[in-house]
């Protein structure tokens, strides 16, 4: 593989300023770190996703079929941008699809794809539903939950010992706090329509927020991990803010997770660190964050690493810097007409 040309595709190019997808800030450290010496193809699932639109950062994008659609869907258009790009390495950054590449991994691998991935059980294992079980065996504390299936558990929790405020969750993303058994039932309708079910509940703790990213190498290592702190978030509790820092005991629990799971790949672990100093784990996420650019501008370029790893080079990676700032913001993309056309008519934008 080190042979190949470096030709990368990223997905999760998504880029709404209350839940922006990692995979632009994945393109950026690659593009920073490469240059022009790397063929960068964006993937993404709606035509208004705009980092399929940036020049700068993609040399070429594609729409994919929903995930929903199942796995053989996936397979023949990206058997499609194989013919037409020669991909050899493929980023997933999106909670939803990765059942779907875990699946396709073997077929993809045969057409000269190259994916790090965990296993379907390493991903089950850390999904929200299942976290407590992990935790449980890392030593870790984990805030109660419940799987509920019906917006009637905010009207009588009182009788199974909850008491508000509480927080709502998706099974792959958004988390509402919540007051009133009203607030409960409406967060829970929302998160149910767009995510399915099971919704999950969970006891709430005050606190701040603290985060990992970092490598796990496939047998219990982690790989430059990188810390922060969240200092203003949206209203789906993403990074609006944030600073890194070092913080010994999530390196340490981050440490235990990956040993525990012995994950392949890029994660995310989110702890909450309550007024009276103590951790509780919230979720591990299965791929990069959004904030990863952070991360490369602290010194520590995760997706470039990825991208060595997977040609068999030799990490060295940097000590993080700690307090380097993020701020995020929105900017236009302005794109002609012409463009947007094409790429509702046949799915791909390749620039001159």
């Amino acid at each position: 593989m080190s042979d190949s040309p470096m030709i990368v595709a990223v997905t999760g190019m998504n880029c709404q300023p209350e839940n922006p997808g990692p995979g632009l800030a994945v393109v950026r450290s690659l593009r920073q770190e490469f240059g022009a010496s790397i063929r960068i193809i964006g993937l993404s699932y709606d035509v208004l996703d705009a980092g399929l639109y940036l020049n700068e950062f993609c040399d070429a994008a594609y729409l994919l079929p929903y995930p929903s659609a199942g796995e053989q869907p996936l397979l023949q258009r990206l058997e499609q941008i194989q013919q037409q790009e020669g991909m050899t390495i493929l980023i997933p950054c999106l909670d939803a699809e990765l059942l779907n590449f875990i699946r396709l991994k073997d077929q993809l691998l045969a057409v000269g794809v190259h994916m790090v991935l965990p296993t379907r059980e390493q991903l089950l294992q850390r999904n929200k539903d299942r976290l407590d079980v992990l935790a449980a065996k890392a030593d870790i504390r984990y805030p109660e939950s419940k799987n509920i299936s019906h917006n009637d558990f905010f009207y009588h929790c009182h009788d199974e010992g909850w008491r508000y405020p509480m927080v709502v969750k998706g099974l792959f993303y958004d988390a509402k706090v919540v007051y009133t058994p009203d607030e409960g039932a409406a967060a829970f309708r929302s998160i149910a329509a767009e995510w399915g079910l099971p919704v999950l509940v969970q006891r709430y703790a005050k606190g701040h927020e603290v985060n990992l990213v970092a490598l796990g190498d496939g047998q219990g290592e982690m790989i430059g991990a990188v810390m922060m702190r969240k200092k203003a978030v949206t209203d789906k509790g993403k990074a609006w803010a944030a600073i890194t820092i070092h913080d010994p005991h999530l390196e340490e629990t981050a440490r235990k997770l990956i040993k525990e799971l012995r994950w392949s790949g890029p994660l995310e672990v989110e702890i909450l660190k309550e007024e009276s100093g103590q951790y509780l784990l919230i979720e591990i996420n299965p791929r990069f964050p959004a904030w990863v650019y952070l991360a490369t501008e602290a010194g520590v370029n995760l997706p470039a690493a990825l991208v060595r790893m997977m040609q068999g080079e030799e990490l060295t990676l940097a000590e993080p810097e700690t307090g380097k700032m993020m701020i995020r913001y929105a900017q236009e993309t302005v794109i002609d007409l012409k463009t947007f056309e094409s790429m509702m008519m046949s799915g791909m934008h390749v620039p001159l």
